[in-house]
């Protein structure tokens, strides 16, 4: 009994030809992967993450507006006495209040007062993702109405 093949057999050659090209491919380099494109542009590589922020981020000079309301300048500086918060003024028409506050996964709490005894306003606000902790919005709300109104504080050019 004779067992037949379809078709020709291959020959020795091209055996011999496609275990050589299977070597090569089984040794040539691997090419590695595309990168992940960056969630940040490099521009803002450097940066903290919102979540990241800390009250050494807050330290400086920043400007302020409430929607509806006069702009302020907010000065801000290490607490003297509590460590990670800080304290500060909130300048606006021609009058200071005393400030102070702390940032927490990137959210802010800063509570004004006009009279250094009780909060006259309250600042609650997120560090903007991307702006390395130099833009934080939010709503500010002053006591005797209890309004809240929308706010933007960006860091003055300059500020630590």
């Amino acid at each position: 009994m004779k067992i037949s093949r379809p078709g020709p057999a291959p020959s020795r050659l091209a055996i011999a030809c496609t275990l050589a090209a299977l070597a090569c491919a089984a040794c040539a380099p691997v090419p590695p992967r595309a990168a992940a494109p960056s969630a940040r542009p490099a521009s803002t590589a450097g940066c903290p993450d919102a979540e990241d922020t800390t009250h050494r981020q807050l330290i400086g000079t920043w400007n302020a507006e409430v929607q509806g309301g006069a702009a302020a300048r907010v000065s801000l500086r290490p607490h003297p006495e509590l460590a990670q918060s800080v304290r500060g003024t909130v300048e606006r028409g021609g009058t200071a209040a005393q400030a102070a506050g702390d940032v927490d996964d990137g959210d802010l709490t800063l509570e004004e007062s006009e009279n250094g005894k009780n909060i006259s306003a309250t600042w609650i606000g997120r560090v903007v993702d991307g702006s390395c902790g130099k833009e934080i919005r939010g709503t500010w709300t002053h006591a005797q109405d209890n309004r809240p109104l929308p706010f933007v504080l960006r860091k003055q050019a300059g500020s630590p």
